[in-house]
């Protein structure tokens, strides 16, 4: 099964960056090409995008750090996307997500929703660490990789 992990880190502390990424009604202003829009429907929420209208759980553990985000076109196909925020030595925090490859996806889907997913995370970059709107996403994930494996 094909998977990435991005990780990435903040300045800002662990509490703050996992609060923020625990409240569901945060998912829009951060991973904006998966939650184009969210709404309720009967009590569950769904997200709206350019693939269509999903089911979508978060399921958060703030003693771990734990954020299970879970997301599939019915509430029976729900697909984990694991991620975990935890306190860096400096005081900052780390978030790393894992994205699977669902059974039957085309792998030109899942690497551009791969894409998508490292411009969100410049978008977080951009809240936690004040970073600049008009930076490349990928060269800022791969320096932040390559400073963490150079480090």
């Amino acid at each position: 099964m094909n998977h990435h992990t991005v990780t990435t880190t903040f300045d800002a502390s662990r509490a703050e960056v996992f609060a923020y990424l625990a409240d569901i009604k945060k998912l829009p202003e951060w991973a904006t090409e998966f939650a184009r829009e969210l709404k309720l429907v009967d009590g569950r929420y769904k997200v709206v995008n350019g693939l269509g209208e999903f089911f979508f759980e978060l399921h958060a553990d703030t003693g771990t750090g734990v954020i299970d985000m879970l997301a599939g076109p019915d509430e029976e196909h729900l697909l984990c996307f694991p991620t975990r925020v935890v306190a860096t030595p400096d005081g900052g925090s780390a978030f790393t997500l894992t994205m699977f490859q669902a059974a039957g996806q085309p792998d030109e889907q899942f690497e551009s929703q791969y894409a998508s997913l490292l411009r969100e995370f410049d978008n977080l970059e951009r809240r936690f660490r004040g970073g600049s709107s008009d930076r490349d996403p990928i060269a800022s994930l791969q320096r932040n990789r390559k400073e963490q494996a150079d480090g």
